[in-house]
């Protein structure tokens, strides 16, 4: 069996993400943590269990909400990323990116 690369997006401590890395499986492997908040401790946890951590500030996109997600997509497809899981992300998401990532 493949283990599934994931992404688990973060906006704050990450203590949803610390549980997911907790409960890792065979069946998938953390590859990304990405927040939209630039100095989010969820962040430093990543980088503590050797994953890479990303921050994608979502302040310079102001209310273009889809902007922001269209490069966090892009971000996403170019690490090969197949499942996205929400720890604590504190954005709501537009249809765009519910769309691109649901199933």
């Amino acid at each position: 069996m493949t283990r599934k690369r994931v992404a688990v997006l973060i906006s704050g401590r990450g203590s949803n993400l610390q549980a997911l890395l907790d409960a890792k499986q065979d069946a998938y492997d953390i590859a990304l943590v990405l927040s939209n908040v630039p100095g989010a401790g969820g962040l430093d946890r990543a980088r503590a269990a050797r994953v890479e951590a990303v921050a994608l500030d979502h302040k310079p996109y102001g209310k273009n909400r889809e902007a922001f997600e269209r490069d966090l997509d892009a971000l996403l497809v170019e690490r090969n990323i197949e499942i996205v899981a929400l720890a604590g992300f504190m954005r709501v998401l537009t249809p765009y990116f519910v769309n691109a990532w649901k199933g």
